[in-house]
């Protein structure tokens, strides 16, 4: 028999439920803080630092299906996207459209990385990859609105990177170290 290096702890259904409904709350809460940029449709946000918070308080698969819930809520008309932008679905087809697909990715990965990792080092790294993967969802709805990569990066990734590298920072700080006792060794 064999098992996982890191043992999970299960928490129970209604648990991780209010959890998944708590973070697309909050992803909608931290939509609302938006900072337009001159020169880029898309504005600054706490967004990146909740999404991958989600996936790395959560796990991976509560994390993702909390970035479904507040994308199906903002889909449907609910007020929880940024204040700039088309409202309800028409959203998707802006130019933030590729970030908010990327959402439940995001999430997902930085939860799956975090899980694996007992540093804050490693931690860090976990949300840095999922902002990367935000950034380039968004690059690449940039890249289909614009025709050109050259003028996409000016737009999606270059004004974000040092902000979100320091929003990184603090989701990895915000989640727990998995104790090293909950460590099981491969049988």
């Amino acid at each position: 028999m064999t098992s996982n290096a890191l043992a999970v702890p299960r928490r129970p259904t209604g648990v991780v439920a209010i959890g998944i409904v708590g973070f697309a709350a909050a992803l909608a809460l931290a939509s609302q803080v938006a900072v337009p940029i001159p020169g880029t449709p898309v504005p600054i946000t706490l967004q990146p630092l909740v999404v991958v918070l989600a996936g790395m308080w959560l796990g991976p698969v509560a994390g993702a299906a909390s970035m479904v819930l507040y994308l199906a809520v903002g889909a449907t008309g609910g007020p929880v996207f940024s204040p700039f932008g088309a409202p309800g679905i028409a959203r998707f087809l802006g130019p933030t459209g590729g970030y908010l697909f990327a959402y439940p990715v995001s999430a997902f990965v930085a939860g799956a990385l975090a899980q694996r990792s007992t540093t804050l080092l490693g931690r860090w790294m976990a949300a840095l990859v999922g902002t990367t993967v935000l950034l380039l969802g968004g690059l690449a709805q940039l890249v289909v609105i614009t025709g050109s990569l050259s003028q996409a990066l000016p737009l999606a990734i270059h004004p974000f990177l040092p902000l979100d590298a320091v929003k990184a920072l603090v989701a990895a700080l915000l989640v727990p170290m998995v104790p090293r006792s909950t460590h099981r060794a491969p049988v």
